[in-house]
């Protein structure tokens, strides 16, 4: 097994691992039978990310983009599904999912049929692809701010952030070794915010030995 056959394997099992944290998300609502104090956003943003990159490795013909975004995209989808289910705000998760389809519709439509086959538009869709994987990645440093001004850690996710920080890694050698700036950049971010968040879990360690759980969320 060469180093990008150990690299894609990598990648796999970390990125499945880091979606699949949304589990324990899916057990507190069947348990609880409602969505209190459980975001849906970050399951819909999850999802288009999934989808933006699917297309990217299907145009690239790069099997292991491919395997982890569709494994990915139908969690995502078991996600949204169960939390319409159980969510009081069932028009709100709608009319969030249906602009969600919308914009998805758009971008189908500007990269499928607008842009010529080729480097072009495999270029645009993983320059958005990128934008997006970035935003996604800093947005939760406004709570990391508020976390470090609070000195509590419960609302962040010890495994979440080990997972982030492994398959951001295994990405971004993925990247460095088929040259692809598409891949390796966008995943950068991930490193840096989970060492942030690993610092605060040292740091504030001693504040909260009483609370020796963690809240699983999505940060």
């Amino acid at each position: 097994m060469d180093f990008l056959q150990l690299l894609s394997w990598a990648c796999i099992v970390f990125t499945v691992g880091m979606f699949s944290t949304g589990l324990t998300d899916l057990k507190t609502m069947r348990e609880s039978k409602s969505t209190d104090n459980i975001q849906f956003l970050p399951f819909l943003t999850t999802c288009l990310n999934n989808l933006g990159w699917l297309s990217y490795g299907m145009l690239k013909r790069d099997q292991t983009i491919v395997l982890v975004n569709i494994i990915g995209a139908l969690l995502q989808i078991l996600y949204i599904i169960m939390y319409f289910h159980y969510t009081k705000h069932k028009r709100l998760v709608m009319s969030q999912t249906v602009a969600a389809g919308t914009v998805l519709t758009c971008g189908w439509l500007y990269f499928g049929m607008f842009l010529p086959e080729g480097d072009s538009r495999l270029s645009q869709l993983g320059l958005t692809c990128s934008v997006v994987t970035v935003s996604m990645y800093m947005s939760p440093l406004t709570d990391l701010v508020e976390i470090v001004r609070s000195g509590n850690v419960q609302c962040l996710s010890f495994p979440l952030t080990v997972a982030t920080f492994f398959t951001s890694t295994s990405w971004v050698l993925y990247g460095l070794q088929l040259n692809d700036y598409y891949i390796m950049v966008p995943n950068t971010p991930g490193i840096f915010t989970s060492l942030i968040r690993f610092y605060l879990f040292w740091r504030f360690a001693s504040v909260n030995q009483s609370s020796p759980s963690y809240k699983p969320v999505h940060i």
